[in-house]
């Protein structure tokens, strides 16, 4: 060891020799379900926040309440697209039934 070079203590890891490898297959999955779980998550609040929208209109307006619920029917559908996109598989499934059986719920709840 040179008198330039300071000794580095054991408990810090040295940048240039790391302990363990770092698995960039693993690493790439778990970034992958934490953004498509953010996507899913900040569209389904934005999807019920138009729901509620839509409850607050006053009951006479059948029209804007029924858009409203299409538009956040649209958005989560969406949202299941993007999510599906990043996990890198067919983005048209099942699970689009899901969205459309939840729009219909909203459109009822909307409606009554």
């Amino acid at each position: 060891m040179s008198t330039g070079q300071q000794r580095r203590p054991r408990h810090l890891m040295d940048p240039a020799n790391p302990v363990r490898p770092v698995n960039d297959a693993s690493l790439t999955q778990v970034q992958r379900w934490v953004m498509s779980s953010l996507t899913v998550v900040t569209v389904a609040h934005f999807a019920v926040g138009l729901l509620l929208a839509a409850l607050a209109l006053p009951t006479d307006a059948v029209g804007g309440r029924v858009t409203l619920a299409v538009i956040a029917t649209i958005l989560w559908l969406a949202g299941i697209a993007a999510a599906r996109a990043i996990h890198g598989v067919r983005v048209v499934s099942g699970w689009f039934a899901v969205g459309l059986l939840l729009g219909a719920v909203g459109v009822a709840v909307v409606l009554v």
